[in-house]
């Protein structure tokens, strides 16, 4: 399986969206600091995944929800979330 994934740190407010085969060895690298792109962000909690079969489903739908459509769409299926924690502004 893949997994396409978010996080929303705790340290600023921001989102981090990635894939991976792997996600609790993936998420465990991002709580560690061990992931160059969250390591000054951390820690950050997993607000929502998505499983592929398929990896290049996965990665199509990570471009996806990194583009600014994408953004949008994660911040209206997951506007209850964001009320009570809301995202840090740009």
């Amino acid at each position: 399986m893949f997994y396409v994934y978010l996080l929303h740190s705790i340290r600023d407010a921001g989102l981090y969206i990635g894939y991976s085969s792997n996600l609790r060895r993936r998420l465990s690298e991002h709580q560690e600091g061990a992931s160059r792109a969250t390591s000054y962000r951390a820690p950050g909690n997993l607000i929502y995944y998505e499983a592929y079969t398929e990896e290049a489903d996965a990665i199509g739908r990570e471009r996806y929800l990194k583009s600014g459509a994408g953004r949008k769409l994660l911040r209206s299926q997951l506007r209850n979330y964001f009320t009570k924690h809301p995202l840090r502004t740009a």
